[in-house]
């Protein structure tokens, strides 16, 4: 029963049910309990860039072959968009199946939109694709690691590693110090986790407190049918994916449990980013790949934020009689591949990148985003749990493509 209670796992798990608890019969202080939530957060976040950026810079400036970066970061982009398209694809699928906005008959012009009017307005500066790869180059290497810009931090580190990978012998010094600040990141991160169960009850006690289970009742239909396609894809699209390979998603999900219950007590897939990125490692796959694959799919393959988009478009669609036509949903889809990444790591993205797609592929009025504002955090946790399982499968499926995996010790592993 000790050996139980000094679990990680089954800490965050009680942490989470307190949470739910407290919030539900005491709100106020379930409430009064977001900041541990955040803190917890913010802690994870402070080490997050410097750890990119020292694990992709060793890993690339150790590689024999540094041609093979070029051809990892290649393949990944591929993965990512045959990976979004399937999960979108199959948002689409269940949410004309399943149809639970056709019987609500919304009135738009009854919404009150006091609570989205914030992101209403954010939509409407939304970058496109251009501004948004030109803000991949920072103008300040040091401001990008200090405000974790992942995408600026990966960009400086590849060009980074393949500077020490031509100076060869005198870059020995900077590896052994990188590596060594790398090594006392990992021993900060440890400490850190041990306040995972601490971070979860206050992010899961905030969630229903302020929220309520109630919240649930009304759009039960839309958030039953988001989980069914969150669970569809990741043990049909992933599970075939890594199947091919002879690894199987169960003994995967098992392996990084942990992580996966920590996601869903914090609502945020980056809470466990340097958890998962370490466990990859141990994994089997190489550190060039881990670095590059994980920190570019946090932007890129965002697939639970992807469905969930494509189904909350639809449903707002259905709810209030405008349905749209296989023209208008393909269309959709289209958009929200441009939309999703231009606004890659905005607070609160899901409902700017809602707000800025519905005026483009449609006729519905951008307030009636406001219909999902009340489920929208209750649906947070299933997209962050398929985003962090999304990238950890294309992390595994494009180190073996690339033969950067060794998949004796993944077997090993996993047993």
């Amino acid at each position: 029963m000790k050996r139980i209670f000094s679990l990680l796992y089954f800490q965050v798990l009680l942490a989470i049910l307190i949470g739910v608890l407290i919030g539900h019969f005491y709100p106020t202080v379930g409430i009064a309990l977001k900041p541990l939530g955040d803190g917890f957060i913010k802690l994870i976040k402070m080490v997050i860039a410097p750890l990119i950026f020292c694990s992709v810079v060793l890993g690339i400036a150790g590689m024999e072959d540094v041609k093979k970066i070029g051809k990892v970061g290649a393949k990944s982009l591929i993965y990512f968009q045959v990976s979004t398209f399937v999960a979108m694809f199959l948002g689409v699928a269940v949410i004309n199946l399943m149809k639970p906005g056709a019987d609500m008959h919304v009135d738009p012009n009854t919404l009150d939109t006091t609570d989205v009017a914030s992101y209403i307005d954010s939509s409407k500066t939304q970058k496109g694709v251009t501004e948004f790869l030109l803000d991949i180059i920072p103008e300040n290497v040091f401001d990008a690691l200090s405000s974790g810009d992942l995408l600026q931090v990966l960009f400086f580190a590849v060009l980074f590693g393949f500077g020490l990978s031509q100076i060869q012998r005198r870059a020995e010094p900077v590896i052994r110090v990188m590596q060594s600040f790398l090594d006392g990141l990992f021993a900060v991160i440890k400490m850190i986790m041990r306040l995972a169960p601490i971070g979860a009850m206050g992010a899961m006690g905030f969630t229903i407190g302020k929220y309520g289970v109630e919240a649930l009742s009304s759009l039960g239909m839309l958030m039953l049918a988001f989980y069914i396609t969150c669970l569809l894809y990741i043990f049909l699209a992933l599970g075939l994916a890594l199947g091919y390979y002879g690894i199987s998603i169960f003994k995967l999900l098992r392996y990084i449990r942990e992580e996966l219950l920590v996601v869903l007590g914090t609502s945020s897939s980056e809470s466990v980013l340097p958890a998962i990125m370490g466990k990859l490692e141990r994994l089997g796959c190489s550190r060039p790949v881990v670095g590059l694959v994980i920190p570019t799919g946090y932007s890129f393959n965002l697939d639970g934020t992807a469905i969930y988009l494509t189904m909350a478009a639809i449903f707002l669609a259905q709810a209030q009689d405008m349905p749209m036509d296989l023209g208008q949903q393909l269309f959709l889809l289209f958009v929200l591949t441009i939309t999703s990444n231009g606004a890659a790591g905005v607070t609160g993205s899901g409902f700017i990148i809602l707000a800025a797609t519905l005026p483009i592929v449609g006729h519905m009025p951008v307030a009636s985003v406001a219909l999902v504002f009340g489920i929208d955090r209750f649906m947070s946790e299933a997209r962050a749990l398929t985003n962090i399982i999304g990238n950890t499968a294309a992390t595994i499926v494009v180190a073996r493509w690339e033969g950067e995996l060794d998949m004796e010790q993944l077997h090993k592993t996993l047993r």
